[in-house]
């Protein structure tokens, strides 16, 4: 099914909800597009702390632990 007539679909139904329904649909449809900005912005604040020297010391950095100095691991 394509875009355009997945939207005409759902705005015929949309048309058919009573108004309380239809407030239902739009917070729905506002929680779901805060998600994807969320996302978005994740992503952003991701990449750029992986491309920021601030923590390009870390890589420098000889490791301190190993895998023997754990008390447990995980399985």
């Amino acid at each position: 099914m394509t875009r355009e007539v997945l939207i005409k679909r759902t705005m015929e139904n949309l048309n058919k909800l009573p108004d309380q329904k239809l407030r239902e649909v739009s917070d729905f449809a506002e929680f779901l597009l805060n998600r994807i900005d969320e996302a978005v912005i994740t992503e952003g604040i991701q990449k750029l702390a992986s491309d920021s020297v601030a923590f390009k010391f870390l890589e420098e950095e000889e490791e301190l632990y190993s895998v023997d100095d754990l008390k447990e691991k995980y399985q």
